[in-house]
């Protein structure tokens, strides 16, 4: 069964250029109308920064066999069921012939206030995915095989998120991996262990400095968190489901 990856790398870099581009643009929107959010947010409450990621995964489910699918990412019809929770909203879902075949997450954090966004991220990405499976578990979506369920980060690439973070605990232990480990060495290490423990299918966390507005460019921080193992990995489920439809 073979794949297609769509040239993924350089709608990638087309993806981080619109995410710089689009915050940019929305920054300049609000100074012009004289309605400027405080720091960071005056770019990023608009949304739709991560648009050019989404629309890359629906050409990769599109170019893997489930063209006929149902690929949802408006507000109306991304909500899933839970378990501690009614429901919850996600970014992006397929579902083919009643099944839910993928559930996926696009993140993103900027400078300057790394620590606080990390914890809520790392929050937040852990009960999604928990959520979700005890909820598949007690039959929520039926009798079907495992959905593909992804998280895909983008960090700014800076020397705030680069720099060494000491981490204090005073009554026991922290991880020795996570001393001295920086905001993007966190991440990595997030995505890793959110794979491991089998919350995620595949959680990918790539880098990209603000001149990307320019040229695209990220860095991927290990090849088990890279993009490439996320698209590589929904591309070959995505193929596997269409093989059975």
């Amino acid at each position: 069964m073979s794949i297609d990856l769509i040239n993924y790398e350089l709608k990638a870099r087309e993806a981080v250029q619109a995410f710089w581009g689009n915050r940019e643009k929305a920054r300049q929107k609000q100074i012009e109308s004289g309605n400027v959010d405080q720091g960071e947010r005056a770019s990023v409450t608009a949304g739709k920064n991560m648009d050019g990621f989404i629309a890359l995964v629906i050409d990769l489910v599109r170019a893997n066999g489930l063209g006929h699918a149902a690929i949802h990412r408006d507000r109306a019809l991304v909500t899933l069921p839970g378990y501690f929770r009614p429901t919850k909203l996600w970014d992006l879902l397929v579902i083919n012939e009643g099944r839910l075949i993928a559930a996926i997450e696009f993140k993103s954090q900027v400078g300057p206030s790394f620590g606080n966004n990390f914890n809520n991220r790392t929050e937040e990405a852990i009960g999604t995915a928990h959520d979700l499976w005890v909820a598949y578990r007690e039959g929520a979506f039926g009798k079907q095989p495992r959905p593909f369920v992804g998280w895909l980060m983008m960090v700014e690439d800076a020397p705030e998120s680069r720099q060494p973070v000491t981490s204090r605990s005073p009554h026991f232990n922290v991880f020795p991996e996570f001393q001295g480990a920086s905001y993007l060495q966190r991440y990595n290490l997030l995505c890793q262990r959110l794979m491991q423990e089998q919350l995620y299918s595949v959680a990918s966390v790539i880098a990209s400095p603000r001149t990307a507005a320019a040229d695209g460019a990220y860095q991927e921080l290990s090849p088990m968190t890279g993009l490439k193992t996320f698209i590589t990995e929904l591309a070959g489920h995505i193929a596997a489901e269409a093989a059975r439809s």
